[in-house]
């Protein structure tokens, strides 16, 4: 990625000499349709319309392309020879206003970064569509690319007769000659333009609004996908959850949508799970469900949508500077997205999903060496790349939700509805929110700020409880541990972090011997400091369980006294609210990855409570878990063991469960995941050829993949029956099946073949390098894979410099050699981190982040290996 960075410093400096006009874009993507070399490249002609505050300096536009015909400058015609050197052309003497023209052939792209070029493998059709953030713009056209430098935008685009083409604006008049001309935007930033274009099967609707004073909204929807999804696609549903976010967010907002018509595209080959773009967003197609999914996968698509409709607002009207405050537009949109699902659709089990699943991604995220303050330290675009995390979306959101609860609801809406009419088409920083906030809520935020925003690290809480001879509550307080991780430097004061945290505290107990685990006593407590007493639940008969965190009101770790452990481990499954259980399954998880808890009683706590479950999403959560902690946190010596019986346990609840729910879907999925022994494999075997039912389970097309992949990856099926389903489902969901199942085969040669087809090779699209990486290391094949931790750290480098920074993270991630748990991996790490300190500082944060989960396995198993040793 040579001289594709930019600093904040160089952006700051162009941002106060520069004010931008206007963009007029026309790209010419005829060629698309093309073959071979020709299709590699398309017309893309810039002109930029913008003011110099200082007349006679020096600026620089950007543009990643393979060559430049023309560079014009206020009509002087520049040698692009000589001003363009492949990332930037240097802009000299510039007037007070200036036009800039640059005519430039830029390259399609197979990564997912700048204009993607899709090939449908089903029917030859060729699909397009642009993915920028944080700074892929320049692989399309010339411009400033930086979010501070907002612009109205003019685009057009000539494609193929017969093509659907979409931009942020609505169309102009019909396309003449291929050539379709969009209304110019509101001012936005170059990372939030957009083009898709291609013979998408379109689907239109309208949303209609009439507000209080009588004026009249009527916003154009539309939703598409490739024609080879199109049987599957159930738009009415995106349409209903569309509508439903819209409505919330007018209600709540009183800023009418701002941006015209309202595009939802589901594209192929995508990085991310969605994309701002206003007007025109897009979305991964495996939103798009090919078969039987659980209800989960439809809440946490209508999350989506509402997470990506909150920054129409959040993002897109008002904008970050620069990308040290990303939070103002992610962690907003996250709670805003779970806020919305819960007040306005089908889903009110959102803030349970979020406190089990999303908060996990933050929890980790935040004790990682690269843990950050959620208003980080940006310091260029590769920083900024890889700070779309779990802090700046859950842990955010996670504070957000807890702001709301500080300052009351109210409050919050009315800082944000000032916020959107004080800042539109705007730029704003931390500062910028939190006035609004204090002018709302009547509150000082600076404190608050600097303990939840400017500083990294999760809170521990643990309650600590006596009891007199009556066995009544006599005392019981909170205890609060540091927020900052060892490896970083202490806050001023060189004390720990210590946070003012708003909990409610939940007493548990039966009411009889044989009754469900149900809340009696409750109360609501300021945490501040090592040490809080809760002085409302003394004299209060001792419960069987105390939840801190209860309502899941805070950011931390819940930790329990010794009493409540016990409880858990003998009956959590007898909790009947499904927030309290979901909060359990979350913190005995968490005392799992920090070797507090030994894998094996988490996965006995799996066996004997999971089946009792009863949100799917919940379910699928502590599934997945449970098999992370078989292949990372399990002691080798009783991997094998565990393994049998967690797949013993899955079929059990997997023959239990209520034919054709989600729940049993759930549980075969999970037996495919943990499936090892002979009698396993003959039971997927016979789901695939008919030989075997299971009452209610429908062995979809989906779920024949999934059944595939054990099979595979135990030499149970050979390229030719992987082959043969690929001929069942020749379309591109298939053919990266087919590619995951082949990677996954127990063979040196295989293991070879697909090393080289990612690390030799940059032939593969982005979906097909994921879907090799995800093959290749399957936790059945430690043996094979060994010889693969040395070369890892020999290619490192080249990779991170030769390839995009997308490809670049999936290969340094995706190889790291984390199926080898032992010492001589880490010092390998360590080793390769100790010899290239001027390493590049995204890449050796990678490095740093993959050696923490590996030191953090070690631990868990030497957790889990002294449990066996206990007698």
């Amino acid at each position: 990625m040579p001289g594709e960075n930019l600093s904040r410093e160089e952006a700051r400096e162009r941002g106060q000499l520069l004010t931008v006009d206007g963009y007029d874009v026309a790209l010419d993507v005829r060629s698309a349709v093309a073959r071979g070399a020709d299709a590699a490249t398309f017309r893309s002609r810039t002109t930029i319309r913008f003011r110099c505050a200082e007349p006679g300096a020096a600026s620089f536009a950007d543009l990643l392309a393979p060559s430049v015909g023309t560079v014009t400058l206020n009509g002087r015609e520049l040698d692009p020879a000589e001003v363009f050197d492949g990332t930037r052309i240097a802009l000299a003497d510039l007037a007070a206003e200036n036009t800039l023209v640059v005519d430039a052939q830029c390259a399609y792209s197979r990564t997912g970064e700048g204009l993607h070029r899709f090939v449908d493998p089903e029917d030859g059709a060729v699909y397009l569509y642009t993915q920028y953030e944080p700074a892929d713009a320049r692989r399309v056209f010339a411009n400033f690319e930086q979010p501070d430098l907002k612009a109205p935008f003019t685009f057009e685009v000539t494609a193929p007769e017969g093509w659907l083409v979409l931009g942020n604006g609505a169309q102009e008049g019909p396309a003449e000659a291929g050539r379709h001309r969009f209304a110019t935007t509101k001012p936005i930033s170059t990372y939030i333009t957009a083009v898709v274009a291609g013979p998408y099967h379109y689907v239109t609707d309208t949303y209609r609004r009439t507000f209080e004073d009588g004026t009249e909204l009527t916003v154009p929807l539309g939703a598409l996908c490739r024609k080879g999804l199109a049987r599957h696609f159930d738009a009415d549903d995106v349409f209903t959850v569309t509508k439903q976010g819209l409505d919330f967010f007018h209600d709540h907002f009183d800023f009418p949508y701002p941006f015209g018509k309202y595009d939802q595209a589901f594209v192929p080959e995508y990085n991310l799970g969605a994309m701002e773009n206003p007007g025109c967003v897009t979305f991964r197609e495996e939103f798009i469900f090919r078969g039987k999914v659980t209800e989960a996968s439809y809440e946490r698509r209508a999350n989506v949508i509402l997470h990506e409709m909150a920054h129409m607002w959040f993002g897109d009207l008002v904008t970050m500077h620069w990308w040290d405050d990303l939070w103002l537009k992610e962690s907003y949109a996250d709670f805003m997205g779970s806020f919305a699902q819960v007040g306005a659709t089908r889903f009110t089990d959102g803030w349970i999903t979020f406190a089990n699943r999303r908060k996990s991604w933050a929890y980790r995220a935040d004790q990682l060496p690269s843990t950050h303050p959620i208003t980080a330290d940006i310091r260029d675009l590769e920083d900024a790349k890889l700070n779309f995390d779990g802090i700046t979306y859950a842990k955010g959101a996670s504070v957000l939700k807890q702001l709301v609860a500080y300052v009351g609801q109210d409050a919050f809406l009315e800082g944000a509805r000032r916020y959107f009419k004080r800042h539109a088409y705007g730029n704003t920083r931390l500062a910028d929110l939190l006035t609004v906030l204090e002018e709302t809520s009547g509150r000082d935020l600076a404190a608050w700020s600097r303990a939840w925003l400017e500083t990294a690290g999760v809170n521990s809480l643990t309650p600590q409880v006596t009891y007199d001879a009556q066995d009544r509550i006599t005392e019981l307080s909170i205890l609060q541990e540091a927020a900052l991780p060892v490896h970083q430097p202490a806050p001023p004061t060189g004390t720990p972090e210590l946070r003012p945290h708003r909990v409610a505290v939940g007493l548990y107990r039966r009411l009889d011997a044989d009754s469900a685990l149900v809340r009696y006593a409750r109360a609501e407590v300021d945490v501040a400091g090592p040490r809080t007493a809760v002085p409302e639940l003394a004299g209060i008969e001792r419960p069987e369980l105390i939840l801190v965190n209860d309502e899941d009101l805070t950011y931390c770790k819940t930790r329990f006294d010794e009493g409540s452990l016990a409880t858990l481990r003998a009956r959590l499954g007898d909790l009947t609210d499904p927030m309290a259980r979901a909060l359990c399954w979350a913190a005995v998880w968490g005392l799992t990855r920090d070797g507090l808890m030994p894998a094996r009683d988490f996965l006995e706590l799996v066996r004997r409570f999971a089946g009792a479950e009863t949100v799917v999403g919940v379910l699928q959560s502590v599934l997945g878990q449970a098999e992370a902690a078989l292949e990372h946190y399990v002691a080798p010596e009783y991997r094998e063991r565990a393994t049998r019986e967690l797949s013993e346990g899955a079929l059990r609840e997997l023959r239990l469960a209520e034919p054709g729910s989600g729940h049993q879907l759930s549980w075969a999925r999970h037996f495919a995941a943990v499936a090892t022994t002979p009698a396993d494999l003959q039971l997927l075997r016979g789901l695939l050829d008919g030989t075997a039912k299971i009452d209610g389970l429908a062995v979809d097309q989906e779920l024949r993949w999934a059944f595939l992949l054990p099979l595979a990856a135990h030499g149970a099926a050979d390229e030719a029956a992987i082959g043969a389903e690929l001929a069942r489902d020749d379309t591109a969901s298939g053919k990266r099946h087919q590619v995951r199942c082949l990677a996954a085969r127990p063979s040196a040669e295989v293991k070879a073949a697909a090393w080289a087809d990612v690390v030799d090779s940059d032939a593969l699209s982005n979906a097909l390098v994921e879907a090799t990486l995800s093959g290749f290391a399957q936790p059945s094949q430690r043996e094979l894979l060994v010889p693969y931790a040395p070369r890892y750290f020999a290619v490192i480098e080249r990779i991170w410099r030769e390839r995009s920074i997308e490809i670049g993270m999936s290969v340094v991630r995706g190889l790291f050699p984390s199926w080898q748990v032992d010492r001589a991996s880490l010092e390998a790490a360590d080793a390769w981190l100790a010899e290239r300190p001027e390493a590049a500082p995204a890449l050796r944060r990678l490095v740093r982040e993959e050696r923490d989960d590996l030191a953090r396995a070690l631990r868990a198993q030497a957790c889990d290996e002294a449990a066996g040793a206990r007698p």
